[in-house]
C-alpha cells in the first residue's frame, strides 16, 4: 500500500469527513493514554479499577483513589497541540461532518473545534455526575471539596456516589449520543481514525460502520489495530505531524 500516494488521491476529494479520535492525539499534550507503551494501564494494571463501574461502586478505596487521580490529572494544564489545531482547520473549511472522541479531557473544544461538531461519546472529565440523582456539578467545584478534605464528596443534594461525567466500563453510552456518532459514521465519505487503539467497542465499531456505508477509512495510530486490513491508508507517524500534513492534502495547502 502506498499511503502518500493514496492519501493524495483520497483527501482532496473528500468532501465530507468524520473524525474519530482517542488518547493518542493528546499524548502531545502531556496526557499519557492507557494502552501504549507508556500507556496509565500499561504501568498500572489497577489504575484500570477506577474506571470500571462495579469496582468504583463497591469500593471506597478505588473511589478515594479516584477522586485524587481526577484533581492531579494533567488535562487541567493541558494545552491543545498541532493535531488538535489540524482538526480545527479541516472544520473551519467546512470539510468536517462531525468529531467523534473517545477523550473526556475536553482539549478539542479548547482548541476551538465547535460544540455542535465535537460529540463525546465517552463523556467528559470537566463535570461530576451523583450516580443516585443525576445531579450534575462543575467538576472544579468538587475537587475543591477533596482539596478541602473530603476524599469522597458525596452529592451535595442526596448523599449519593459521585463520579466524573464518564463513561466507565460497565455503563452504557447515553443513546442519544451513540446515536450521533453512528449517524455521522455512516454519512461521511472519509472516516479518519486517530490516536485510538480501536479495541474498545462500540466506538471502534464506527470504523465498520463508515466503510459498510461507502466512506473510506484512513487510520493513523502507533500501534497496529483491528482494522487495519480495512483501511485504504495507515499511518504510523506522530500524529502532531501526521494530522497537519493531512489536513494539509486535504486543504491543498499541503508543502
Amino acid at each position: 500500500m502506498d499511503a502518500p500516494q493514496t492519501l493524495a488521491g483520497l483527501l482532496p476529494r473528500a468532501e465530507s469527513i468524520t473524525v474519530l479520535t482517542g488518547a493518542g492525539i493528546s499524548t502531545d499534550s502531556g496526557i499519557p493514554d492507557y494502552r501504549g507503551p507508556q500507556g496509565v494501564w500499561t504501568k498500572d494494571p489497577s489504575a484500570e479499577a477506577m474506571s470500571t463501574i462495579g469496582s468504583y461502586l463497591a469500593d471506597p478505596d478505588v473511589r478515594r483513589r479516584a477522586w485524587r487521580a481526577r484533581r492531579d490529572h494533567p488535562a487541567w494544564d493541558a494545552e491543545p497541540n498541532a493535531g488538535h489545531a489540524a482538526l480545527v482547520e479541516l472544520e473551519r473549511a467546512g470539510r468536517l461532518r462531525a468529531l467523534i472522541t473517545q477523550n473526556i479531557d475536553g482539549l478539542h473544544q479548547r482548541a476551538g473545534s465547535g460544540p455542535a461538531t465535537v460529540i463525546e461519546i465517552h463523556g467528559t472529565m470537566r463535570d461530576a455526575v451523583c450516580l443516585a440523582c443525576g445531579l450534575r456539578t462543575p467538576m472544579p467545584e468538587v475537587l475543591a471539596r477533596v482539596d478541602a478534605g473530603e476524599d469522597d464528596p458525596p452529592c451535595p443534594e442526596c448523599g449519593g456516589i459521585q463520579k466524573s461525567a464518564t463513561i466507565s466500563f460497565g455503563q452504557a453510552l447515553e443513546q442519544d449520543v451513540l446515536d450521533a456518532a453512528i449517524t455521522a459514521a455512516r454519512s461521511c465519505d472519509l472516516f479518519l481514525a486517530v490516536g485510538t487503539s480501536l479495541t474498545v467497542q462500540p466506538a471502534a465499531g464506527l470504523c465498520l460502520e463508515a466503510v459498510e456505508h461507502g466512506a473510506r477509512l484512513v487510520i493513523v495510530n502507533a500501534q497496529e489495530t483491528p482494522y487495519d486490513r480495512l483501511a485504504d491508508a495507515v499511518l504510523r507517524g506522530p500524529i502532531g505531524e501526521a494530522l497537519p500534513r493531512l489536513a494539509g492534502l486535504a486543504l491543498g495547502t499541503a508543502r
